[in-house]
């Protein structure tokens, strides 16, 4: 009687079959997520560039020109609120890979976690200074 290599394999360093077939319909949904939230953290750096106060640099101080010492109350709201959705959309991304990926070999998606840290630390401080 011939063995094959089959025959073999010690059972318990066999791998199991990958039953993936396809993305279904909460993979798709995470990645539009961290898409989503990643453009409305890079709307909202170019949102907080307007609504901050402006650098008093020595040039502007020896030509007396007028520097804003303040934030734009508008677009400091607008700011808030993108920051806000940021982090929802990325909490919700990570819940959906939370209960999504079960293996090991799945991505952690740090970028996630550190969207979401940036952004609250980033709404602490808008709180705080503001």
């Amino acid at each position: 009687m011939t063995h094959t290599s089959e025959q073999q394999v010690d059972p318990q360093t066999k791998k199991s079959a990958e039953r993936r077939k396809t993305a279904d319909i909460w993979v798709h949904a995470k990645i539009g997520l961290m898409i989503i939230s990643w453009v409305l953290f890079l709307i909202a750096l170019v949102m907080a560039y307007y609504a901050a106060p402006d650098t008093e640099y020595g040039v502007l101080r020896y030509y007396d020109i007028e520097v804003r010492q303040f934030w734009l109350t508008p677009l400091t709201g607008y700011l808030y609120i993108m920051l806000w959705l940021s982090a929802l959309g990325s909490y919700c991304a990570l819940l959906v890979d939370k209960y999504r990926s079960r293996r090991e070999s799945d991505n952690p998606h740090f970028n996630l976690l550190f969207l979401i840290t940036v952004n609250m630390i980033w709404l602490v401080f808008i709180l705080v200074n503001i």
